[in-house]
């Protein structure tokens, strides 16, 4: 079994620039100009010792490739030292191919469903979207088995609606030397700031409406 590693253990590591961790995993996203380079890349890195073993998410569009990397077991979602070997080979690969990585990029979303108490609209959620309990943390978060919608994850409200009621919020997980840019553009896109006290976790702000989003990094989590 792969030894695992914090998310700081990754960014620390040699030979990972290209790469971020973000919510679910470390990921890179590669320029590519066109589906046929991309395929070629997709074909090169698909041959690395190592990726087999990888819960890995390869996303090929008309101008890049995004690669994601994560361990998974039962009771485990996290980085481990095989993800660090794997990301070195696919940017090495990438640089045989004279791919050049852009790690500005990459951004994740994950959609935060407040309740009094979240156990009892889960099954609600679970029904609604086809998903299924993340295997570490089953009484908080739910996964698209497909791999293909963002996470969903249950927090408890501590001031529910005036009529007892939850809330949804989203969070866009950007890599840490993006986060202030992105909360300073969605203030002077007429944003309010709500609060900043666990940055540089996450900063959560606020549309005109009132409706809530938090820039979140994986800084200060380990």
């Amino acid at each position: 079994m792969a030894a695992h590693i914090s998310p700081t253990q990754f960014r620390d590591a040699d030979g990972v620039d290209d790469w971020r961790v973000l919510s679910e995993g470390a990921c890179a996203l590669f320029r590519t100009g066109s589906f046929a380079r991309g395929g070629a890349f997709v074909q090169a890195i698909s041959e690395l010792e190592g990726l087999e073993l990888e819960h890995a998410a390869i996303d090929v569009r008309h101008d890049a490739v995004t690669v994601r990397l994560l361990t998974v077991t039962e009771d485990y979602w996290g980085m481990s030292e095989r993800d660090v070997d794997v990301a070195r080979g696919i940017s090495s690969v990438a640089r045989e191919l004279g791919l050049v990585a852009d790690p500005s990029a990459v951004q994740t979303l994950l959609i935060i469903p407040g309740a009094p108490v979240p156990a009892d609209v889960m099954p609600f959620w679970r029904a609604v979207l086809g998903y299924q309990p993340r295997g570490d943390s089953p009484d908080e978060d739910l996964v698209d088995p497909h791999e293909f919608g963002p996470g969903f994850w249950f927090e408890p409200m501590d001031e529910p609606r005036a009529d007892g009621g939850g809330s949804i919020h989203v969070a866009i997980w950007v890599p840490f030397e993006q986060a202030e840019a992105r909360v300073e553009a969605a203030i002077a896109a007429g944003g309010r700031l709500v609060r900043d006290e666990f940055a540089p976790a996450w900063w959560t702000l606020a549309d005109a409406a009132g409706n809530e989003a938090d820039i979140a990094t994986t800084m200060s989590r380990g």
